[in-house]
């Protein structure tokens, strides 16, 4: 199952940052970026991989960055966007395995929601920020971050709701 997650893992970061620069108007919900779209999984199947170790958390992040890096010469992506990742994901990711470790003793669910309250805005600030300032306006900025947290949080709670009901329905067989 490591290889499984950590392949999900890895691909939900790579599919992000494909379509990083593609976006859907919102109206009143912001402007939503199709990367948020697979990049909401990241947070939920990083916790996911805890159950493996740090070692594991730690081999997946790189793994992650490496592949975006090798994506990203390749594609001849902007270098603004590959260090807006590449920071983005490396204070994201490091903070939220911070936080889930800090709550070892509460339930997957509650470390992983915790976790991703700080990581979801702190990635998304940085990310957008970093990505966008000077070429979009404040106002198209401050939608894309809206959105982002918005469609970020109700995915990746989705997803640990459904993990851990999966888990537990599993467990419960067993």
């Amino acid at each position: 199952m490591l290889y499984i997650w950590t392949f999900l893992y890895v691909a939900s970061v790579l599919f992000a940052n494909l379509y990083l620069d593609h976006f859907i108007e919102l109206g009143i919900l912001g402007k939503l970026s199709w990367g948020t779209l697979f990049f909401a999984l990241v947070f939920t199947l990083r916790d996911k991989l805890h159950q493996f170790g740090l070692r594991a958390v730690f081999i997946a992040i790189g793994l992650a960055v490496l592949t975006n890096i090798l994506a990203a010469v390749y594609l001849n992506t902007p270098e603004r966007f590959i260090a807006a990742s590449f920071i983005a994901i490396l204070v994201g990711e490091l903070a939220d395995t911070a936080m889930y470790q800090r709550l070892t003793r509460h339930s997957w669910l509650t470390r992983a929601l915790s976790s991703n309250a700080i990581s979801i805005p702190l990635d998304t600030l940085l990310f957008n920020l970093l990505a966008f300032y000077g070429d979009m306006t404040n106002t198209d900025i401050g939608k894309i971050i809206w959105a982002d947290i918005l469609f970020k949080t109700v995915i990746a709670g989705g997803l640990a709701f459904a993990l851990n009901n999966w888990r537990q329905k599993r467990t419960s067989l067993a």
